[in-house]
C-alpha cells in the first residue's frame, strides 16, 4: 500500500471513550484500561497515506465521542522506516505507529503492547490474527486486509481478443502479443517503487512452497535455500520480469506509482504490477466509469499456481510504554468495535474490512477478492516473513537487473547474500 511521498500532521480535541475495562496484562506499563472518561494525548505516526482522508474522517468522528483527547496524526510515505527508528533510538515513540505485519512482529516485540485481551483483537477475522501473532501474543491491528493481484482492464482485453486475465506465463506472453498488435501498451511495472517487487515476488514465493513458505523464506535466511533449487524462483520469476519490462514501460525504471496508476487509468496500459485495492480510488478519480479486472498473478505454466494473496501487510502496534494508554487503547478499540468503525473500513477507507461482520467496499478490486474467496483459498502473503530492510534490498537488487547492472545470475547471488543478513532481526 503506497503511494508518493508526503506528510499529513493533525490535532484535534477529543472526548472520554466509551469503553470501561479495555482488559488486562502482565505488564506494568500495559496496565487494564480503567473505567471513566480518557483524557490526554495520542500521538499517531503511520505510514500508508493513502488513508489520511479516511483517518481525519474517524478523528473527526471520534471528536463526537471523546472531547477531551488531542490526537495528533501524522503520516508519511518516504524514508517512514528510517525516521520511526530514529524517534525509538530518541526516546520519542509515539504512541501509535507503524511497520510491515508478520516478522517485523518480532523485530519491534519490544515497543508493542499486547493486545490480546482487547477487544479489538475479538473483532478481528482469522485471517487477520494470523498475520498479527508473534509468539502466542497479538501485537499488532492493521487498517485493513490486504489483497495482491493482477489489475487489469477487461474492456482493452476484449479489444484485443482475449476473454480471461492470464493463468500462465506463455498465457501471459500470447495475450502481451495481442495487445500490442491492437496498439496497447499491456503493461505498466512502476518499477521505479522497490515496494512493487516484493509484492509480485511473493506469489513466486507461494508457488515455490505452497505448504510451508514460511519454512522457504526461514531458509533463504538461514542460507541454506538456494533459488536453483526452486524453477518458479530461479526461472519463472525472471522471465515475468523480462515479459513486464519487454511489454512494458518505454522507461521503466522512471514509472513510478502515479505514472503506472494514470498509465491504466486513461486506458494506455491493460495491467499493472505489485499493486492492490489501494489504488482503485485514485484510478476513479480519473476514470469513475473504469471496469477494473482483478486476478491470480501468473507465476508459471501450471494454472493452480494463480492465485490472490489475501491477507494482513502493513500493522499499526500500540507503544507498550506509551504515558497516554488508556487513551490510546480507547481510540483503536472504538475503531474496531463500534458501529461506526465497522462500518468505516469498507464505506470511508474503501479497504476491505479486517473485523467480522463489516461491510465490504463496493470497489472492483474488493467486489473481486470476496467473489474469489468464496470458491477458492488465497496464498498467503509471504512478503511478511522477512524485514522490510531486506524486500527494499531485494527491490533496489532487481532494479538493478532491469539496469542490466546485475545478470541474472549475479542477481540471484546478491539476493541470496542478503536475504540471510537483513532478513530478520533474529
Amino acid at each position: 500500500m503506497k503511494k508518493k511521498a508526503f506528510a499529513v500532521i493533525l490535532s484535534f480535541a477529543m472526548a472520554a471513550s466509551i469503553f470501561t475495562g479495555c482488559g488486562t496484562s502482565s505488564s506494568s506499563s500495559q496496565a487494564q484500561s480503567s473505567s471513566g472518561s480518557s483524557s490526554g494525548k495520542v500521538d499517531i505516526f503511520i505510514s500508508s497515506p493513502e488513508y489520511t482522508d479516511a483517518i481525519n474522517a474517524a478523528i473527526s468522528e471520534y471528536k463526537k465521542v471523546a472531547p477531551n483527547v488531542t490526537i495528533n496524526y501524522e503520516t508519511i510515505q518516504s524514508d517512514y522506516s528510517t525516521l520511526l527508528k530514529a524517534k525509538i533510538n530518541s526516546g520519542e515513540i509515539p504512541d501509535i505507529f507503524s511497520t510491515t505485519a508478520g516478522r517485523e512482529l518480532a523485530a519491534y516485540e519490544q515497543y508493542s503492547y499486547d493486545l490480546t485481551n482487547q477487544p479489538l483483537v475479538s473483532a478481528m477475522t482469522d485471517v487477520v490474527k494470523k498475520g498479527e501473532t508473534y509468539n502466542g501474543k497479538i501485537l499488532g491491528f492493521p487498517i485493513t486486509t490486504q489483497s495482491f493481484g493482477l489489475i487489469y482492464n477487461p474492456a482493452l482485453f476484449q479489444k484485443a481478443g482475449i476473454q480471461s486475465p492470464p493463468k500462465t506465463l506463455d498465457e501471459l506472453t500470447a495475450d502481451c502479443q495481442k495487445l500490442k498488435a491492437a496498439g496497447i501498451q499491456p503493461i505498466s511495472g512502476g518499477f521505479k517503487e522497490w515496494w512493487v517487487f516484493k509484492h509480485i515476488f511473493q506469489h513466486f514465493e507461494d508457488a515455490a512452497q505452497p505448504n510451508d513458505v514460511s519454512g522457504l523464506v526461514d531458509g533463504f535466511i538461514a542460507g541454506k535455500n538456494k533459488f536453483s533449487s526452486y524453477p518458479v524462483l530461479n526461472d519463472d520469476f525472471f522471465n515475468f520480469i523480462d515479459t513486464a519490462v519487454k511489454y512494458g514501460d518505454a522507461k521503466p525504471l522512471e514509472t513510478d506509482l502515479s505514472a503506472e496508476t494514470s498509465a491504466f487509468a486513461t486506458g494506455k496500459a491493460a495491467m499493472i504490477l505489485g499493486q492492490g485495492p489501494w489504488v482503485e480510488a485514485d484510478i476513479k478519480k480519473i476514470d469513475a466509469n473504469l471496469k477494473i479486472g482483478f486476478a491470480g498473478y501468473p507465476v508459471s505454466n501450471n494454472p493452480s499456481d494463480c492465485k490472490l494473496i489475501v491477507g494482513v501487510d502493513q500493522t499499526l502496534r500500540i507503544n507498550k510504554d506509551s504515558k497516554n494508554i488508556k487513551a490510546t487503547l480507547d481510540f483503536c478499540n472504538w475503531l474496531y468495535t463500534s458501529d461506526y468503525g465497522k462500518n468505516w473500513f469498507g464505506n470511508t477507507a474503501h479497504a476491505l474490512p479486517p473485523v467480522k461482520d463489516a461491510p465490504y467496499p463496493s470497489f472492483d478490486i474488493a467486489t473481486a477478492t470476496q467473489q474469489y474467496l468464496k470458491g477458492n483459498t488465497a496464498g498467503f502473503p509471504a512478503v511478511e516473513y522477512s524485514l522490510d530492510s531486506f524486500n527494499q534490498k531485494f527491490g533496489e537488487i532487481m532494479q538493478g537487473y532491469i539496469a542490466k547492472t546485475y545478470t541474472k545470475s549475479q542477481a540471484i547471488a546478491e539476493i541470496e547474500k542478503q536475504w540471510p543478513l537483513l532478513g530478520t532481526s533474529k
